[in-house]
């Protein structure tokens, strides 16, 4: 069977689009002036929100709502990251991990610990690379 597209711009303020396979309707699409198409149309996105419960993301693409990205259609290759970039962060995760592991070590939880207190109450707290007000 030939698969054919038809297009109907005969009238200035909308045009319509058809797919047909055979006499089978495949897909039909249309498009008028006053509204703004976003269907098959490429976005940047800020991803929003991620509902692992729905395997999905919300996603704001500059339109009046936030947009549905199921897991699924993303593509493969987007997760797909360079070996050093990817070696850089099992180093830092590892890092990560050994230094909580190290906190937990040394501090138990609802057990009693001698201290030196440093500062009054009413003295901040500078941590490290923060600079003095």
């Amino acid at each position: 069977m030939t698969t054919r597209m038809l297009i109907d711009a005969t009238h200035a303020e909308e045009t319509r689009i058809v797919v047909v396979d055979g006499k089978r309707l495949v897909d039909f699409d249309f498009e008028t002036a006053t509204k703004r198409q976003l269907k098959g149309n490429i976005y940047l996105a800020k991803v929003t929100r991620v509902e692992p419960s729905l395997q999905a993301a919300f996603v704001d693409y500059g339109g009046n709502r936030h947009g549905f990205l199921a897991f699924n259609e993303i593509h493969p290759d987007y997760y797909q990251i360079p070996v050093a970039d990817r070696e850089a962060l099992l180093a830092d995760e590892a890092e990560q991990a050994a230094r909580q592991a190290e906190l937990e070590d040394r501090v138990d939880e609802n057990n009693d610990h001698v201290e030196n207190v440093n500062k009054n109450e009413s003295e901040p707290v500078i941590a490290e690379g923060d600079d003095a007000v």
